[in-house]
Parts: C-alpha cells; structure tokens; sequence
C-alpha cells in the first residue's frame, strides 16, 4: 500500500520540482548573461535526467540490461515525441538555429553512434551483442565533446551580450541555486517513488523487464522532463522546453548509458534495434517539420503528428510484448 501511496506523492513533487528549477534555472541564465537554451540543455537537463542515471546505475548493478537500456530508449523516443508534442500543444516552439544545425544534429549522431557501438560484434566472430566498458568510453568521450561545445557556446555569447543583461524578475544568486537544489531534490525523489511504484503495478501484470524499461520506466523517469518542458512553454521559457529535451536525450545516450556500460556490459537485445530506428525516426520527423512551422517553429499541428506517432509506437510495443 505504502508504494502506491508514494507513487501519488511522486507526481506532486514532480510537478513542483520541475516549477522550482524552471525558476531557478531561468533566474540563473539571466543573471550570468546565459541564454535559456544553454542552461536548459545543461543544468535542466542534467536535473531532470537524475531519475534515470539512478535508475540505471540500480540496474546496472543488479545486471538488469534489459532495464537500463529500454529506460534510456524508451525515455529518448518519450521526449522527442511525447514531451514535444505536449509543449507544442500547450504554445508552439520556436527553434533557433544553432538547434536545428547543431543540436539536433548532435542527438541524432548520438543515436547513430549506440546502435553502432551495439551491433559492431556483427563485424567479429562474436555471436553476442552488447555495450562494452570500452563502448561506455567512447560514449562518454563524446559526451565531454558535447560539453566542450556547450562552454565554447556560453562563453562566445557572453563575449557578445557583455553586461547587456536583462535584469528583470531575477532572484539572487544564492536563492537561484537553492531553487535549482530544491527542484532538482524533488524530481529525482518524486521520479523514484513514481517509477517504484509503476514497476510494482507493472509486475503485478506479469510484464517483461525490457517491456517495462521501454515503456512503464520510461515513461516514469521521463515525467520530470514532461512537467519541466511543459511548465517552460507554458511560461514561454521555450529555450528551456527545448534545450531540456535536446539536452537529456544527448545527457541519457552518452553519459547515463557510457556510466551504465562502465559498471557492467550490457548485453544488447537484438530488438532493441527497432527501438533505435524509432529514436533516429523521430529525430528526422522533428528536423523534418520544423520548416512548415512558422519561422522554424514546432506548432501544435506538428505536435499532434508527434503524440500520434508515439501513441502508435506504444501500441507497437505493447503487440511486441
């Protein structure tokens, strides 16, 4: 009973997590001259991305592959379509340009390099496939490229925009950072309890762990990156509703799945290639339809297309079993 009890209180500290570091984190950008995008594709996305690097760790641990690799897919695909879709829904989403030429691009290489890495035995006598500690490397090497590119970025835009900062609705620094700490505490607490309780409704099912990773725990550690992009649209914070899903796909693919093959390989379910196809599909669809917005704009018709395809795939997912 307690688990269920939890798995409530998990979505009002979800809620109120994603509210208090959208605060924060936007007070943070302002203050220190950063755009919302650079502090959404790191700070936000490093805050609500928590739920699932613990989770993965906890899997990687128990030698749960099927877990950790179907969260981390399953989460990607829920961000691009579902959290897009819904953001889009709530006020339509202006893209910039460094977005479109470089981040996007970047998440999408991303994906590339997994499904790479995880099929490269096919070229060697080996009949298994999986992540290697060696793939955890490189995985993470590319994230620290990612990172490298995200300070280069701050620091040639603080050059531009000089003390030309708007100081408008800005906390201090020190409340800023506590309303970063509180909000990121509270996703990651209300992310367990959520997902705690999904995995326990789940199994009462008889669901399978890859099943449950794709879809339940997914679902579940995605919540925080619902709610805050969610929360930031409706607040027209869009940088933030953007950065936060470009940035986390880029944070789940190379740092929490390079971390996660790091403490153990990870065996990789030849199926699973299906779920990356989804992930590189739903990347084209949103580069795709960025142009047929209004100046490069995800609108709400585009978010409808998103929720449907990811409906759809769900569906999918549930006849694969």
């Amino acid at each position: 009973m307690l688990v269920y009890i939890l798995f409530i209180a998990g979505f009002i500290l979800l809620v109120k997590g994603a509210d208090t570091l959208v605060s924060g984190a936007s007070s943070v950008a302002k203050t220190y001259g950063l755009s919302d995008m650079i502090v959404g594709l790191t700070i936000v996305s490093f805050g609500t991305s928590m739920p699932e690097l613990i989770i993965n760790i906890l899997a990687s641990l128990r030698g749960e592959s099927g877990l950790a690799i179907g969260n981390v897919f399953g989460s990607n695909v829920a961000n691009l379509l579902l959290i897009l879709g819904v953001s889009a829904l709530i006020n339509p989403l202006p893209i910039k340009r460094n977005t479109i030429l470089t981040e996007i691009p970047f998440s999408l290489i991303a994906t590339l390099l997994v499904g790479f890495l995880a099929n490269a035995v096919l070229f060697s006598d080996k009949t298994q496939l999986y992540i290697s500690r060696i793939d955890g490397v490189i995985l993470l090497f590319f994230f620290l490229m990612f990172m490298a590119y995200v300070y280069n970025v701050a620091k040639t835009q603080d050059d531009q925009t000089g003390n030309d900062v708007n100081k408008k609705e800005v906390m201090p620094v020190a409340k800023s950072v506590l309303f970063i700490l509180i909000g990121v505490g509270a996703l990651f607490v209300g992310g367990i309890w959520v997902v705690d309780g999904a995995v326990a409704i789940a199994k009462v099912f008889g669901l399978s762990e890859s099943f449950i990773g794709l879809t339940v725990v997914a679902i579940g550690t995605s919540l925080p990156e619902l709610v805050t992009s969610a929360i930031a649209a409706y607040r027209r914070s869009m940088d933030i509703a953007v950065g936060n899903v470009v940035g986390s796909n880029i944070f789940n693919l190379l740092w929490i799945l390079g971390i996660s093959a790091l403490i153990n390989p990870l065996p990789f379910n030849v199926l699973n290639n299906t779920d990356i196809l989804m992930m590189i599909f739903a990347s084209t669809l949103l580069i795709l339809t960025i142009p047929f917005g209004q100046q490069n704009t995800v609108g709400r018709i585009s978010g409808i297309i998103f929720l449907l395809v990811y409906f759809g795939y769900i569906a999918f997912l549930v006849q694969r079993g």
